[in-house]
């Protein structure tokens, strides 16, 4: 809703205006959920294998389940159970047309519920129809969904903590890459993993450096800057790996891997015991770095004078905020934040580093973050929906060569995780407000 200002030249009462307005394209999701729905309804349900079943792996042998409170596992039949769904995913849509329809500009709360309805129930008929006589071992699907969010969350976070302040970070795809770079080659030259892990924040601040150097100091237009430091960042790991880390990759590029640490009794638990609470240090991070980081944005002086300086900078110069050096500050934190999220691509999974092995992962992080609306909740959530279209398509690549059941084009499942992106971030972005001063450079006066 938007307030229209009133300006009184007497004494008489101010009432306030309030525009209620349906905008013009308030048909657009809805139009576009019915789309899918009828979709999953025509090609999971109606066209599904008759007689099939669909199995879902739950519990597994050793967790902490008395009395079988989780079963082993789920089996529905696949027809009738894609046809459910997605006759409840047009449900939902049916309720957004009804809530998109009205004058009123409608809540918040209840259209992004009536989206994940749509979203979850679409996402099961697919996998119910996909497994058409397979079993699907949801834990394992989890387990790797966790894994591929952790480089995107990272990645997310460093956006977050950079765009707030005012400074656009298009650079997350090279931070990502100097942090997994530093921590393959450091680590192999000390002998260490944690001193790999070490190294990762450390050389992703050279990434950074260079965007505050840059974006701040010179006031060059952030985006080409960034853009140019991806490039620049590729070619200088490109060039140590083919000269250096290739011809010796014992010394040079030797697989590390960081210890898994287990969390006694709560890694026995059904489904998400493991998931949760048997992972590496990074893992861990992840979780301590979106708290932390939402307490400081929101509860501290400190984030407040981030977002001021990011919404405000001349106001918040004049209050006697450091407007440049609070960005580059954050711009430090966030590339140092990324490099950890770096080093999740080699020594938290325990590969020799290779060339281009971020492989796009830092505008699928860029994506997160405008998708977490700027926020680092949001953001870790935008990263693990992402990650569970990768993980998704991964684990249903392994199943097109079986006998049996659908198989789905291999290039369209590598295409999945993109996809996903481009669908969420254009259902939202239109919506999301961003830090007024964002690619603003700041010149005091």
């Amino acid at each position: 809703m938007s307030t229209a200002p009133a300006v009184v030249k007497d004494d008489s009462e101010v009432t306030r205006t309030i525009d209620d307005i349906r905008p013009d394209s308030w048909w657009h999701i809805p139009a576009t959920t019915t789309v899918l729905g009828l979709l999953a309804l025509v090609l999971f349900g109606l066209r599904g294998i008759p007689g099939a079943d669909s199995v879902y792996a739950l519990a597994r042998e050793g967790d902490l389940n008395p009395f079988g409170i989780v079963p082993e596992s789920i089996t529905v039949p696949s027809m009738a159970a894609s046809i459910v769904l997605s006759v409840l995913a047009l449900l939902a849509s049916g309720a957004l047309w009804a809530l998109q329809a009205r004058v009123a500009r409608p809540s918040a709360r209840v259209r992004v519920t009536l989206i994940v309805v749509f979203a979850v129930a679409w996402v099961l008929a697919f996998m119910t129809w996909v497994i058409s006589e397979r079993t699907l071992g949801v834990a394992t699907l989890l387990q790797g969904t966790l894994a591929l969010a952790v480089p995107l969350a990272f990645g997310a976070l460093s956006g977050v903590l950079s765009e707030r302040a005012g400074v656009i970070n298009i650079a997350i795809e090279g931070q990502l890459l100097f942090g997994a770079f530093g921590a393959a080659l450091v680590g192999s030259i000390a002998g260490s993993v944690w001193v790999g892990l070490l190294a990762a924040p450390v050389m992703a601040l050279v990434m950074g450096a260079m965007l505050a150097l840059f974006a701040v100091g010179y006031r060059v237009q952030q985006i080409i800057v960034g853009v140019v430091l991806n490039v620049l960042a590729i070619g200088i790991t490109s060039f140590f790996f083919g000269t250096v880390m290739r011809d010796n990759p014992g010394r040079f590029n030797s697989p590390l891997r960081l210890p898994t640490l287990r969390i006694p009794v709560l890694a026995d638990i059904p489904v998400i015991g493991r998931v949760l609470f048997e992972q590496n240090i990074l893992v861990y991070l992840m979780w301590i770095v979106v708290a932390g980081l939402t307490v400081a944005l929101f509860r501290t002086r400190w984030g407040l004078r981030v977002r001021a300086v990011g919404e405000h900078p001349r106001a918040a110069d004049t209050v006697g905020i450091a407007v440049n050096r609070t960005r580059w500050i954050n711009v430090m934190l966030g590339s140092a934040v990324a490099g950890l999220g770096g080093a999740t691509l080699t020594i938290g999974t325990g590969v020799a580093f290779g060339e281009e092995m971020s492989a796009g992962k830092g505008y699928i992080a860029l994506a997160a973050m405008i998708l977490g609306r700027y926020h680092p909740i949001g953001a870790l959530l935008a990263a693990l929906t992402f990650a569970f279209a990768d993980s998704l398509q991964l684990r249903l690549g392994t199943m097109t060569a079986a006998e049996g059941g659908v198989a789905i084009p291999g290039d369209f499942l590598l295409m999945l995780p993109y996809v996903v992106a481009l669908f969420a971030v254009a259902g939202v972005v239109g919506r999301v407000r961003v830090p007024a001063a964002d690619g603003v450079p700041y010149v005091k006066q």
